[in-house]
């Protein structure tokens, strides 16, 4: 029988948990990632994914000359959620974190990390013309370089690299 001694155990080889493995074998962690799939499935439905990404006010949108702000996009967010009850008050805080994190860091740290972008920006959930109502006011759908798989490909070679220096040690 094998056994193993990790610092983390991971469920879940979507892009989710690549990414989580990915800064934990960075920092030196042993990491035992389990998936209920085969390996050549590793990614989940990212790796089968158009691979788009939602994103405030980037380079590619001001390119297109599209008018995007971090005040528009959680406007069209809550628009479109409906938070209108006590029990809604964490998935308020979640969108907002969540459109902050798109209008601000999450571009530039996937860039990072090896993810590049067609220079087109498409509709995905498009609303009307305006930010009052269901859906986006204007187009935040990035499409990335090698679609789905071009998204998990760096995460999953982090997370192999790291694999190989920390089990190996």
């Amino acid at each position: 029988m094998t056994t193993y001694d990790a610092d983390v155990i991971v469920i879940g080889a979507g892009l989710a948990g690549l990414a989580a493995v990915a800064e934990l074998v960075d920092a030196g962690r042993k990491v035992i990632l389990l998936d209920q799939e085969p390996e050549q499935s590793i990614g989940g439905q990212a790796h089968w994914s158009f691979g788009g990404l939602f994103f405030v006010d980037s380079p590619e949108q001001r390119r297109l000359r599209i008018k995007d702000s971090h005040a528009l996009a959680l406007q069209d967010w809550m628009g479109t959620a409906g938070f209108d009850r006590a029990e809604d008050h964490w998935p308020r805080k979640w969108a907002e974190a969540y459109v902050d994190f798109a209008a601000g860091e999450k571009r530039s740290w996937l860039h990072q990390q090896g993810v590049r972008f067609f220079p087109v920006v498409g509709w995905a959930e498009r609303g009307g013309y305006d930010a009052n109502g269901h859906g986006n006011s204007v187009p935040r759908f990035h499409i990335t370089w090698g679609t789905g798989p071009g998204l998990v490909a760096p995460f999953e070679r982090r997370v192999r690299e790291g694999w190989r220096a920390v089990w190996s040690s």
